[in-house]
């Protein structure tokens, strides 16, 4: 069954005291390509995880985000030097102004440079498997909701087969109906050539191949979406070959159909992967 490329999952990734939150989304693309948001110190995992994004996405543009939502406590440091220069001054302007009172311990800790906050950053290394881990599991999320747009798209290029399938039947019935008028008012000779100047068998056999190729596509578990779009190119050429062969105006309408419906299966062939 085919796939989209529109997706979107998040999956927690927790290891020791470092909680995190990893997302993974992806849009239409002509090809593979895979964006990264990571927090500083986890550029390391790029091509790690492109490389297990490339097992289970072949086509799509890929956005991978890792926010930190929880890391270890920081450290707090009391600087005493910077303590003991405070207490020194103290006791100077004490003595130079003559004042009263006495530096307590709340007091200390809101002046600059007391005390020193050390983030503790996770050590990557670590959070690797991790990391690993979620990235497959947050695919697995993704490919479900890729399948469910491609059953979607599945249905609709179904639709639009049919009614170019009912096309053809229109543009067949009205060849044989124009070559019954004509074949009563023409000579033998002049029949033939008429005949053979409005045949459009090849170009409807063609057609509806390519049809039965893109239903066959529908159903393979490859990336077919280039496929699909390369058969929707070739259903065009027919589709316009017959056009410009067989003038008529019940035919003219079934073309413009036809052409209609090939073109919203070109589009659907855009979201394919």
């Amino acid at each position: 069954m085919i796939k989209g490329m529109t997706g979107f999952s998040s999956v927690e990734i927790a290891q020791g005291a470092t909680k995190a939150v990893l997302e993974i989304r992806s849009v239409n693309h002509r090809y593979l390509d895979v964006a990264y948001f990571l927090p500083p110190g986890f550029v390391s995992f790029e091509d790690k995880i492109r490389a297990v994004i490339q097992r289970a996405v072949t086509r799509g543009r890929v956005i991978v985000s890792i926010k930190i939502v929880q890391k270890q406590e920081p450290t707090l440091a009391f600087n005493k030097g910077v303590i003991r220069a405070y207490l020194r001054r103290e006791k100077e302007i004490k003595r130079e102004f003559q004042l009263k009172g006495v530096l307590t311990l709340s007091d200390l800790i809101r002046l600059p440079g007391v005390v020193e906050v050390h983030e503790v950053e996770p050590k990557t290394a670590l959070l690797w498997p991790a990391v690993e881990k979620a990235t497959v599991k947050a695919l697995g999320f993704l490919t479900v909701m890729r399948l469910r747009e491609g059953k979607s798209i599945t249905q609709d290029i179904m639709k639009q087969t049919s009614r170019m399938l009912l096309g053809i039947n229109t543009i067949r019935s009205k060849e044989k109906e124009i070559l019954s008028q004509q074949k009563q008012k023409l000579t033998v000779e002049e029949f033939e050539s008429f005949q053979k100047g409005i045949d459009v068998n090849e170009e409807l056999s063609r057609l509806t191949h390519h049809i039965e190729e893109a239903r066959r596509l529908l159903k393979s578990k490859e990336s077919v979406g280039k496929q699909i779009d390369f058969v929707a190119q070739e259903m065009q050429r027919e589709a316009n070959t017959i056009g410009s062969k067989l003038q008529d105006k019940v035919v003219s309408s079934a073309v413009i159909a036809l052409k209609s419906n090939i073109e919203k299966l070109r589009e659907q062939a855009q979201n394919i992967e």
